[in-house]
């Protein structure tokens, strides 16, 4: 009988401490996988963001609200709307009117936004998804 508690105690004595390795390591493990998810996460909210503001832009610019707005209220509705980017350069806006139908007149309003997310996390790493160039099409409303 005392031999199998010798036994016992001696294999315990040395694993003491063992899973504690693992422990620390899977933890954070973890921790950088969630710490990746939420980033992933919030840029994909950005970019949702970013283009829904530079849509409703282009739809204003356009005449789809009753009557044509002129850039610079469509512009500083988007500056208002993405507020977090407007500081070091981080939103773009350039417009542009292709005929599409070849009769000289504009046909579409085009926008392209280009925004970097205002993540100050490592500042100085640049992470995938962290740049958005969208361009939004809209066609103009006339009267035919």
């Amino acid at each position: 009988m005392n031999a199998s508690k010798t036994t016992s105690n001696r294999s315990s004595r040395s694993e003491a401490g063992t899973g504690l390795i693992g422990s620390i390591v899977g933890f954070t493990v973890f921790l950088v996988l969630l710490l990746f998810a939420v980033h992933l996460v919030l840029n994909l909210y950005g970019t949702s963001v970013v283009t829904a503001a530079a849509f409703d832009a282009a739809r204003l610019r356009a005449g789809g609200a009753g009557a044509e707005v002129s850039e610079a209220e469509a512009e500083q509705q988007v500056l208002e709307l993405l507020d977090g980017y407007r500081d070091g350069g981080r939103l773009q806006l350039s417009w542009s009117y292709p005929d599409t139908d070849g009769d000289g007149e504009a046909d579409v309003v085009a926008l392209r936004i280009v925004a970097a997310h205002p993540t100050d996390l490592l500042a100085g790493v640049r992470f995938p998804l962290q740049d958005i160039d969208r361009t939004i099409s809209v066609r103009m409303e006339r009267l035919r």
